[in-house]
């Protein structure tokens, strides 16, 4: 498909239908997190530390499948269409998560999230299917968009999460979350318009056994892969400990829950008016500065999270923290967008995925390991460090990004 035929094709239509498919599936992913928990104690006469350990698996094992199967389901919307992939996702997730509502057993649910993970997906067949579709001068505004209908989701999940375990029941809730996703899979098999042109698959002859030979600059894709997983892990490591952090910087005295999911909800506040603004910022002036001012904001914002004494100050920094998540995120996938072959767009996507899994599976488990070892604090300084790393990798392997001579794929 030419900029012509994007300019005039559906591409509009189809952003603000996904955006709010993927507002929808965001708070159906995380409404379930505040009660798993309370959910796998439930199932069993569990110590402490079973439920804790029970816990961290099945977190883990939507993970894990989804990091393996994500590439091989990429590959296949690549030949078969993206549209197929957010129905084949969104039905079968809602399936998983029905099921759910029906374990008896915390082996059960460890099965029943790993089934998850195989169906995992939306978000990012989303994020490929707007990529394709639209032209490449609006490639970077759209992307930031709908990554704010993501960010807007999981922001509101855990809070209508709560407040229907609480009203109704936690099995219920899993009926409920899996009925909004069928929601979703409706709204993309009837309203969503995908103009596909399936990849010509080569003879054999003429293939390479390196998934990348097919890419311009398959070391600037290597390196933004990397980039997303180093991202993702500096997110994650922090949230297992941020509510403690409150609590111990108010002392055990005062509403520490509340304080605690108000801090965690403002890097997503931030993050839904700064990512439009600085998508559009680099559609005009270069994705590549977006992205290194968003390593070294973030850098500047990490480090005196480990420092403050106020829950205030951290309040603050956290919020600002959501400007930095909304220059890395959308322009890493706004690079990829640019500099991969249109036919291997759903690819990419996957890869970045499993790269995105990957992070979470590691920063949750290294995260409460550092705080663990060390403190709270040290974690906020790990993650800073990892911003200064990254960027370093991007500076001097890549550096066409800081020259902004960053070229579009064919």
């Amino acid at each position: 498909m030419d900029e012509t035929e994007r300019e005039h094709g559906p591409w509009r239509r189809n952003l603000r239908v996904l955006w709010f498919c993927t507002f929808v599936a965001g708070m159906a992913f995380s409404e379930i997190m505040p009660f798993l928990s309370l959910y796998i104690s439930s199932l069993g006469d569990y110590t402490k530390s079973q439920v804790t350990m029970y816990s961290g698996l099945v977190y883990a094992a939507d993970f894990f499948v989804s990091a393996i199967a994500s590439p091989l389901w990429g590959m296949v919307a690549d030949r078969k269409g993206r549209k197929l992939m957010l129905l084949r996702s969104s039905l079968g997730t809602a399936g998983a998560m029905a099921l759910m509502g029906f374990a008896t057993s915390v082996w059960q649910l460890v099965a029943l999230r790993a089934l998850q993970g195989v169906f995992a997906g939306f978000i990012s067949n989303a994020q490929a299917l707007v990529a394709s579709q639209t032209p490449r001068n609006h490639s970077g505004a759209s992307l930031s968009t709908l990554m704010t209908g993501v960010t807007s989701g999981m922001l509101l999940g855990p809070v209508i999460g709560g407040v229907l375990a609480q009203v109704f029941s936690i099995r219920l809730t899993f009926f409920i979350t899996a009925a909004l996703l069928f929601i979703t899979f409706i709204m993309s098999w009837v309203l969503v318009e995908e103009k596909f042109k399936p990849v010509q698959k080569k003879p054999a002859a003429e293939r390479s056994h390196n998934p990348l030979a097919a890419f311009p600059n398959p070391k600037l894709i290597l390196v933004l892969l990397t980039s997303t997983l180093i991202v993702q892990f500096g997110n994650i490591s922090i949230s297992p400990i941020i509510s403690l952090y409150v609590k111990e910087l108010m002392h055990n005295v005062g509403p520490i829950t509340v304080v605690a999911g108000v801090i965690a909800a403002l890097p997503g506040i931030s993050n839904i008016f700064a990512s439009p603004r600085l998508g559009r910022y680099g559609d005009e002036h270069g994705s590549g500065k977006v992205l290194i001012f968003g390593y070294v904001f973030a850098f500047l914002m990490y480090l005196p999270q480990g420092l403050v004494t106020s829950v205030w100050v951290l309040g603050i920094l956290r919020f600002m923290i959501g400007i930095s998540d909304g220059a890395l995120f959308p322009e890493i996938q706004t690079l990829l967008t640019k500099n991969s072959p249109v036919e291997l767009t759903s690819t990419v996507f996957s890869w970045n995925q499993s790269f995105q899994a990957i992070g979470n599976m590691l920063g949750s488990l290294l995260g409460g390991w550092i705080a663990g070892v060390f403190n709270y604090n040290a974690v906020f300084f790990s993650t800073a460090a990892l911003m200064l790393i990254n960027l370093a990798l991007i500076w001097w392997l890549v550096p066409e990004i800081r020259k902004s001579k960053v070229q579009s794929a064919a």
